[in-house]
Formats: structure tokens, sequence, C-alpha cells
């Protein structure tokens, strides 16, 4: 049986102080923008989700290591606070751009307006307070004890997130044979990015049969490859023949297309450095 004792470490420390501070600002966040009472839409509940799931999970995450009882949790701790971490900057930074796109309009001078700035500018600073986290807990050259608390595994969040944006962003796609190989792309990258995080959270990859870190520098060349040709084809197949037209509103279709043509682009830089530092982690040892 588990015995709680207290841990002050976990609140005085650098990264505790960071999560306070995350902490605290999210919760000031979805206060200041439900007391404007406008935060409707598919945008606005997404922002207000995103801080108040942020703050759940931060203060969850505080309370057990103040009490110490995560050992008793079935998974690896420290990749389950840096992958959230890591998503957690994607999330309030997504949220930080996309509410005062959505929500504030110019020129600014109602008190709605006001609280409403006030709530970007503390989103955008517990974005800061979480991307410390991240600086904070990321491993050592070296030092693969964390996976998602490397640089690939870091990655590998970043890849799942900016998948998960451009399914958020699919409407038309007309069945043509190019944008539907570069849906399954996406499809495909995403689903295998996702079961390597969950895998490695739950500390199943060590009953694989097979040298893991190999493996999956196979599957980031692969993928390198598939987003090669998704990074290709989506934008011909999308924009050839079609310019922009007139009347395109905030819900255009064609500027959705333009924000999978540049999520597609993130991603397969996102590939190539995972690529990249898998490969020298796995092929050049460093001489103990």
């Amino acid at each position: 049986m588990a015995v709680a004792r207290v841990n002050l470490r976990a609140l005085t420390s650098w990264v505790g102080i960071a999560r306070l501070f995350a902490v605290v600002l999210s919760c000031l966040t979805f206060s200041l923008v439900a007391s404007t009472g406008n935060f409707g839409g598919a945008s606005g509940t997404w922002c207000m989700f995103t801080w108040c799931f942020c703050f759940v999970v931060t203060l969850l995450v505080l309370l057990l290591e103040l009490l110490e009882l995560y050992p008793v949790l079935p998974l690896s701790w420290d990749d389950f606070t840096s992958a959230f971490s890591m998503l957690a900057v994607l999330m309030v930074f997504t949220s930080s751009v996309v509410f005062p796109a959505t929500f504030i309009s110019s020129p600014c001078s109602s008190n709605q307006c006001a609280r409403q700035a006030v709530a970007t500018t503390t989103s955008f600073l517990c974005f800061l307070a979480y991307a410390v986290e991240v600086g904070l807990t990321r491993a050592k050259p070296g030092d693969i004890s964390s996976f998602l608390s490397t640089v690939p595994g870091l990655l590998k969040v970043f890849e799942a997130y900016v998948a998960c944006l451009i399914f958020s962003l699919l409407d038309e796609y007309s069945h043509k044979s190019g944008l539907l190989w570069c849906i399954a792309v996406y499809s495909i990258c995403f689903i295998f990015t996702l079961l390597i995080i969950i895998f490695t959270i739950g500390r199943c990859l060590a009953y694989f049969p097979f040298p893991l870190d190999k493996v999956l520098v196979g599957y980031n060349f692969l993928a390198l490859l598939m987003y090669i040709t998704a990074t290709i084809l989506w934008p011909l197949y999308s924009f050839k023949g079609r310019p922009r037209p007139e009347s395109c509103g905030r819900n255009c279709s064609w500027d959705k297309h333009l924000g999978i043509t540049f999520l597609t682009i993130f991603n397969l830089i996102a590939y190539l450095v995972d690529l990249v530092y898998s490969s020298r982690m796995v092929f050049i040892r460093t001489p103990s």
C-alpha cells in the first residue's frame, strides 16, 4: 500500500515553479474568457478545452509529485510528463493564436475586448511556462532513459499534433487519387506515431522481440518519404486550375487546403529532423 509523503521539491524546484506558473496562468486565462461569455463556436470551445485541460492535468501532476504517489501508476512517469508538457506547449500556443484571431476585433475599446486581450496575454505567458518546463526536462545528449524527453521523443508529440491539425482542416478533397493518397499518408503516420507514444508511456516497448531503436529509424525514413510525396501531391491536386475565390471567407475550403499544405511541410521538416537525431542516437555512439 502506497503511503503519501510530502515532497516540497515538487513545488520549489525550477520545474515545479514552471508548473505552478502554468496552473495559475491557465486558470486565469479560462476564467477571464468565461467572464466575457463570448467563446462560442468550434474555435472558442477548443481554446476553453485547452486551458481547462492543461490546468487540470498540470495540477494533477503537481499533486502526485507533491505526495509522491506517481510511482504506483502503471506508466513511465518521466515519459508521461515530458509528452504532456510538449503537448501543452503546442495546444496553448495554438489557442494563443486562434483566440485573438477569432474573437478580438479592432478597435478594441470595450471592457469585454480588454478582458479578451488580457486573456490572450496570459495564454501566451502560459505557453512560455510550458516551454520552460520542456526545456528543463529535456534529456541531455546521450541520455535515453526517458525516450519522450529526447529530441526524437518530443518530435513524436509534435508530429502527432500537427497531424491532428491537418485532420481538423480536411473538408473537401473530391475523391481525387492524389489527395486520397495524402490523407492515407497523414493517417498511417499519425497512427504509428501515436502508438509509439502510447507504448512508450505504457512501458510496452521492452516486450517487442526486435531492436526497436533501429525499427524507429526505418519508420522515420519511410514516413519522411511518404511526407515528401504528400508535400508534392497535396498542393498539386488542391490548387492546379483553382485560383483563390474572391468570396473566400473564414471557413473557405481554399484557405484550409493552403493551411494543410504548410502543416504538411512542417511535419516533413519534423520527420527529417527526427530521422537525423534518431540515426545519431542509434548509429553514432559517444565513446565512454
